[in-house]
């Protein structure tokens, strides 16, 4: 029989409390649980290399753990919510602590010992992951159980997973944009540790008419918070005590940016910039390297007036440019803007690049090189390339023939880039590859060396148009170079000699798993 029409059809269930709660905790699970995995990443490339295979490797293993867990979910039978809210607390627990453990232990291990470090490293993020994976399947059983009659499966899938996806997407784009950035790793872990021990606390709450021993329970959410808590308060000493034992010396600024893990160390022997660990210079024999990678090509020029230098936020590169009193404008384009802010307003620093990064005839551009060059017209006498070696693929796009290209179309007709290009007697096969790149579009390489006490022996390679031409005067009072010194700098022994290598293209990135190699055997 039809409804009347002044009659209103039954209405639909209400919405319960704890439905909807048990449906939040599933987006808190999932923010949770992706965070400790990207944390788990970062800390790989931070610790043991900026390097893809480190992440890859992480995520991979997390996932496969994850797997597991999801296996054996099938084996928990009873006490649903208890086994669930003491999964939280170990989540919570394990996973909040994992970034701050790791930090200790790659502090306290010896440098002999990285393998040991590894071994922990990877079992830590099994056991997070292979947790985390018992956590949804659990919540889906759960709200089975609960909520039998408002949800057919079907249903209840769609629902759990599309609130554990936007988990995801929250947490994948505010890790690198606002958690890092703002707390760093260590306190990022232990906030969403901290998460994962509300839940467990919320459900104490929910279902405490149906917990055994709920006295017990509520002491131990009580205690993982409070070991938690404390451990977030103290995680600037920690982060102090493991940075301090792993650089040796005194540390002048550490900061995590959006982009990287910047530490400036000082002692007796002068001051050295780290970036996610890895050397950037030392002030007592930097002149060394910049003097190399920037005079050859000023100076063959003779009268560069505009000049482009792509990376080198340090401003060491522009100091020695601006040596040219016929420079007009340099620009510098560098990602990272608080390495431009640390190094033109901290004053020690600002001293090391001689204030280059506060000259009138210096515009600086905070952007990525690549989509820069992409979108701009100008072409310029010199383009000096100082970024950081080809050790990921986001670097190593910027040693591609696509890369190459764009510089050939930003050079003026008789200018010159020089791109800085690793270490020739360590990393021999990357050295060529990248000479082999800048060929491969059309150009004309040079490829010299120079030795950096710091570095060891390290490699640059002028691209030009027209064949490079020996400088014939220098800017006064260089500490390194000299007109007769140019000349055997162009000499390779045959430890460095050319060997045969394929060029760098986007489409295959033979150079970061060519670099990974070679400098991977230093560290081994």
């Amino acid at each position: 029989m039809p409804t009347p029409l002044h009659e209103s059809p039954e209405a639909p269930a209400r919405v319960q409390p704890a439905e909807v709660l048990l449906l939040a905790s599933v987006f808190v699970i999932a923010a949770c649980g992706l965070v400790y995995e990207l944390a788990a990443g970062a800390l790989a490339s931070y610790l043991l290399g900026d390097s893809v295979l480190q992440f890859s490797t992480i995520i991979g293993a997390y996932l496969f753990a994850m797997g597991i867990g999801s296996w054996l979910s099938k084996f928990i039978e009873r006490q649903l919510v208890a086994q669930f809210l003491r999964l939280e607390l170990m989540v919570g627990l394990l996973g909040g602590l994992m970034p701050a453990a790791l930090f200790a232990a790659h502090a306290s291990l010896p440098a002999s010992g990285m393998t040991a470090f590894r071994v922990l490293m990877y079992g830590a993020v099994g056991t997070v992951g292979v947790l985390v994976g018992l956590e949804i399947p659990l919540v889906m059983r759960i709200l089975k159980r609960q909520f039998s009659q408002r949800y057919a499966l079907k249903d209840l899938v769609a629902q759990v997973l599309t609130f554990d996806y936007l988990g995801a997407l929250a947490v994948a784009v505010a890790f690198p944009l606002l958690l890092v950035p703002q707390l760093g790793l260590i306190r990022t872990g232990l906030a969403f540790g901290l998460l994962n021990a509300a839940v467990a606390a919320w459900a104490l709450w929910m279902f405490r008419a149906e917990l055994r021993r709920w006295n017990a329970h509520a002491l131990a959410c009580a205690a993982v918070v409070a070991l938690l808590l404390g451990a977030f308060a103290a995680a600037d000493r920690l982060t102090t005590w493991a940075e301090d034992r792993f650089y040796g010396e005194s540390i002048l600024f550490r900061e995590t940016s959006a982009y990287q893990r910047v530490v400036v160390t000082g002692g007796p022997a002068g001051v050295r910039l780290f970036l996610n660990g890895n050397l950037q210079f030392h002030s007592r024999d930097e002149y060394r390297y910049h003097e190399a990678l920037v005079h050859p090509a000023m100076a063959a020029h003779g009268a560069p007036k505009r000049v482009l230098v792509l990376g080198g936020g340090d401003g060491m590169a522009v100091r020695e440019v601006l040596r040219y009193p016929r420079v007009e404008q340099v620009t510098l384009v560098e990602l990272d803007p608080r390495m431009t802010a640390l190094f033109s307003q901290q004053p020690r620093l600002a001293e090391l690049n001689q204030r280059a990064l506060l000259s009138p005839r210096l515009r600086i551009v905070n952007a990525d090189a690549f989509g820069w060059l992409e979108q701009q017209g100008d072409t310029y006498d010199v383009i000096v390339v100082d970024f950081p070696d080809p050790s990921n693929f986001a670097l190593g796009k910027l040693y591609t023939t696509s890369f190459y290209a764009l510089l050939d179309q930003h050079l003026a007709a008789g200018g010159y880039a020089v791109i800085q290009t690793t270490s020739p007697l360590i990393a021999r096969h990357s050295f060529w590859t990248v000479v082999a790149t800048v060929e491969a579009v059309g150009l004309t390489a040079t490829p010299y060396h120079a030795h950096v006490p710091s570095f060891g022996e390290w490699g640059f390679v002028v691209a030009s148009r027209r064949p490079w031409r020996q400088p014939t005067a220098l800017p006064p009072d260089l500490r390194f170079l000299t007109l007769d010194g140019i000349p055997p700098l162009l000499n390779f022994p045959p430890d460095m000699a050319r060997v045969p290598a394929e060029p760098n293209r986007l489409s295959n990135q033979v150079l970061v798993q060519t670099f990974e190699a070679e400098w991977g055997r230093v560290h081994e």
